[in-house]
């Protein structure tokens, strides 16, 4: 699964999918998605997203039930669906991942508001990672906020610390499906310099 990595084919060329082929993930995709997406740069190194990869039919329906009409069928038949969380509790994991600040849970055990904050923000940010991993190893997305985080979080994360963020298919998308490709704001409208 070599694909030239350059920014056309993370930005240009890449669309969202609005219906996927049936064809499985190689065996070890999700592997080597996850170990690419994991150096991706976050605030302090607190790494707060967790990903739950939907594969099988029972766990499909499952989440098809949560979501808006318009993304049922899309998860019910790409070859997988991620779950892309936020662990409320992901200071607990800071002497992993930040042992040069031994006391850095101490940050955020008792501010649940910066807390919650920073898990959102830098969870956001490794979702985008994990998109532009698949679309670098020739996959591609759909991401979708168009379902009901509590009844996600109720059957999937009921036992955890984990909350929903957004969702994401990933396999091979049928061109023949997508739409024209729809205009974004120019560089004047959404940029400024200072």
């Amino acid at each position: 699964m070599n694909h030239p990595l350059t920014l056309e084919r993370l930005f240009d060329e890449a669309r969202t999918q609005r219906r996927y082929f049936d064809r499985p993930l190689p065996e070890g995709t999700l592997e080597a998605l996850y170990e690419h997406l994991k150096w991706g740069p976050t605030s302090g190194n607190y790494c707060p997203a967790r990903f739950t990869f939907v594969q099988s039919k029972q766990a499909r329906e499952q989440l098809a039930d949560c979501a808006s009409e318009g993304n049922r069928e899309r998860i019910r038949t790409a070859p997988a669906t991620v779950i892309i969380a936020t662990d409320e509790k992901f200071y607990e994991h800071l002497g992993l991942l930040v042992p040069h600040r031994p006391n850095a849970a101490d940050d955020f055990r008792n501010k649940p508001e910066l807390a919650a904050t920073t898990a959102l923000r830098n969870g956001t940010l490794q979702g985008a990672y994990l998109m532009l991993a698949a679309r670098g190893l020739g996959l591609d997305c759909t991401p979708m906020s168009g379902f009901k985080a509590e009844e996600v979080n109720a059957r999937f994360f009921a036992d955890s610390s984990w909350r929903v963020n957004f969702i994401c298919c990933l396999g091979y998308g049928d061109p023949q499906a997508l739409h024209p490709r729809a205009p974004r704001l120019s560089f004047n409208q959404a940029c400024q310099v200072l």
